[in-house]
């Protein structure tokens, strides 16, 4: 299946251009090719979402990334290497779950080392806290997975806690080849000696 970048936007960037902020997205007028959809929440400096299009054509990746600076770091490097199969979204990432992803659009959801909030106080401005669970379920596919990781054990222990108690999702492995695939923060973070916590949910 041709992914290269002679089928990608004509405006020669991957970082979609919201025409608006109202309509849901459409995957089909999105990509290239109809292709199975996979989501990572805060992409950072692009490595490990870089990695998985290369790896995986016959799939399409879409990167939330709020710093401009980073994407089109992630922008370049995919256009070099002729990827098709990778879009950018520069949009807060709980209106863009709220609002503007279809229902059962995504088979995967990556959430890599979110924000821990790590002060009491904050601890309520988590992303993976009561209620998120549901909203995944409502715009994963039947079947599709979410895989988390963190470097921060407490809130290892919160993403359990909230998707222990939810029944729509089962706890599964993460693939050992995906679970080898690091991001630029974990790699550093590793080589300190500090570990990665992951987990991974399948919805119903």
């Amino acid at each position: 299946m041709n992914t290269r970048l002679d089928r990608a936007p004509t405006q020669g960037t991957l970082i979609h251009r919201f025409q608006s902020v109202t309509e849901p997205l459409d995957w089909v007028r999105l990509f290239p090719a109809a292709q199975p959809v996979e989501l990572e929440i805060g992409s950072g400096d692009g490595g490990f979402l870089y990695r998985l299009a290369c790896a995986d054509p016959g799939r399409n990746f879409v990167g939330v990334e709020r710093l401009l600076g980073r994407a089109r770091k992630l922008d370049r490097r995919a256009r070099a290497a002729g990827l098709a199969n990778l879009r950018l979204l520069r949009i807060e990432a709980g209106y863009l779950l709220r609002y503007l992803v279809p229902a059962e659009s995504l088979q995967v959801v990556h959430i890599n080392f979110p924000d821990p909030w790590p002060k009491a106080r904050h601890a309520r401005h988590r992303l993976v806290s009561q209620g998120f669970p549901a909203t995944l379920h409502r715009l994963l596919a039947p079947g599709g997975v979410v895989y988390l990781r963190t470097d921060y054990g407490p809130y290892a222990l919160q993403m359990r806690e909230v998707f222990g108690e939810c029944a729509q999702f089962a706890a599964v492995e993460t693939p050992a080849a995906l679970a080898g695939i690091l991001t630029e923060f974990e790699a550093a973070f590793n080589a300190q000696g500090k570990a990665t916590f992951h987990a991974a949910y399948q919805r119903d």
